[in-house]
């Protein structure tokens, strides 16, 4: 084996293994395999037919992967010049744009939290339970915030890399 299909063979295994472990974590594990595949990928953009070929899965298990992955901001529909084929990549700045997607869901929690205080009053067994609720919450969506913007301007400062 040529060093170029060692790379590629090594890459679609490492691809494999972070599949698994995001499967092992919930996400279907037909949607981490196409996303993978596209995060390892040496190609800019692959093709549902590239997909299909390279994971062993059918045209309608692609489409239903891509179809949970476009709305999370991880991957994108890309237009290829002189072809009527969808192409997808993984999007830069891809892990950014989900933890801030994430800003949502925590905004989301706080919110169910503080009704369930309201409506069963703040020293309920219940009241307590909905404070610690909406206290972490109400942290966690301050601290992505800062995290988020400290995480670009470091990525920013070093060489070679795109602003996020």
């Amino acid at each position: 084996m040529d060093s170029l299909e060692d790379t590629d063979a090594r890459l679609r295994e490492s691809a494999e293994k972070l599949a698994l472990t995001l499967s092992q974590s919930g996400m279907q594990k037909t949607t981490a395999r196409v996303m993978t595949a596209l995060l390892f990928s040496q190609r800019q953009t692959m093709t549902a037919g590239d997909l299909c070929d390279a994971l062993k899965i059918s045209s309608g298990a692609v489409s239903g992967a891509v179809n949970q992955l476009i709305p999370t901001g991880m991957i994108e529909r890309v237009p290829a010049p002189g072809s009527r084929r969808d192409h997808y990549r993984f999007r830069e700045h891809a892990w950014a744009t989900l933890m801030g997607n994430q800003n949502a869901l925590l905004a989301g929690m706080c919110a169910a939290a503080a009704e369930g205080i309201e409506i069963a009053g703040p020293e309920s067994i219940a009241g307590h339970r909905l404070d610690e609720m909406q206290d972490f919450y109400g942290f966690m969506q301050h601290e992505m915030a800062a995290l988020i913007e400290t995480w670009r301007q470091r990525r920013e400062a070093r060489p070679g890399t795109t602003s996020a």
